[in-house]
């Protein structure tokens, strides 16, 4: 079915550096110049009727990175909120972050709080922005709240479906739906460490284009090869007759 439109799409950003130095520029260049495919990304997928998009910003590993270049990105996207909420409300976005926001600078916090709250009751896209997230630390925290809950709960079922639900609900995507299509570019091939739980059964698409390069084309392009896809869910595809 070749109009078939995923429900949540997800993009792993990937190449602002590369693309920054393969013009001889500084990476927060790259960064900067990768805002304006967020935009491109955010308009496509409210056209497309997307009903969310979720972008890997900021991994817990990149806390790793120079220190200059972290602080630089944080102010570039308090400077990006500011700037995009506008567009957010006359769009009709929804606005989330997710991820260990308790590592963030209070003023980014700040301004990922008001956006939030401004745009909680817009019913179009929800744009997901994951900000110091990694997939090992979703699964640990859920992991650990589930625990507590049992020993506070010693009642409680423990049956596997039951189990599975709480954990599911402790998640920090909990309300969002697991992705249908993930897109990483650059042309790595891996997702590393990003929603190990929630894209057990994601549909996977690399390019080599690099994040600042990416435009609608490049989305069409992923979305004409989700379509072509059958999704099977671990199942044949087949109806098999058991005697």
């Amino acid at each position: 079915m070749k109009n078939k439109i995923p429900n949540h799409v997800t993009i792993i950003m990937d190449g602002n550096g590369r693309w920054a130095k393969q013009r001889g520029l500084e990476r927060i260049e790259g960064h900067k110049a990768g805002v304006e495919a967020v935009r491109a990304s955010c308009e496509f997928a409210v056209e497309k009727g997307v009903k969310f998009l979720s972008l890997f910003a900021f991994s817990e590993e990149n806390w790793n990175r120079p220190h200059a270049e972290v602080f630089a990105l944080m102010g570039l996207m308090i400077e990006a909120i500011i700037n995009e909420t506008p567009t957010f409300m006359k769009n009709n976005i929804k606005f989330r972050v997710i991820g260990d926001i308790s590592k963030l600078p209070d003023n980014l916090k700040n301004k990922i709080n008001g956006a939030e709250e401004l745009t909680s009751k817009n019913s179009g896209l929800t744009l997901i922005i994951f900000l110091s997230y990694s997939g090992k630390w979703d699964i640990l925290q859920a992991n650990q709240k589930v625990a507590q809950f049992v020993l506070n709960n010693p009642d409680s079922k423990t049956d596997e479906q039951t189990l599975n639900d709480l954990f599911e609900s402790y998640l920090s995507t909990n309300g969002v739906p697991d992705p249908d299509l993930l897109i990483r570019t650059s042309g790595e091939q891996r997702i590393s460490n990003f929603m190990l739980w929630q894209a057990a059964y994601t549909e996977l698409y690399f390019t080599e284009i690099l994040w600042p390069d990416f435009r609608k084309t490049n989305f069409q392009q992923a979305l004409d090869e989700f379509a072509q896809r059958e999704r099977r869910f671990g199942k044949t595809g087949e109806q098999i007759n058991i005697l």
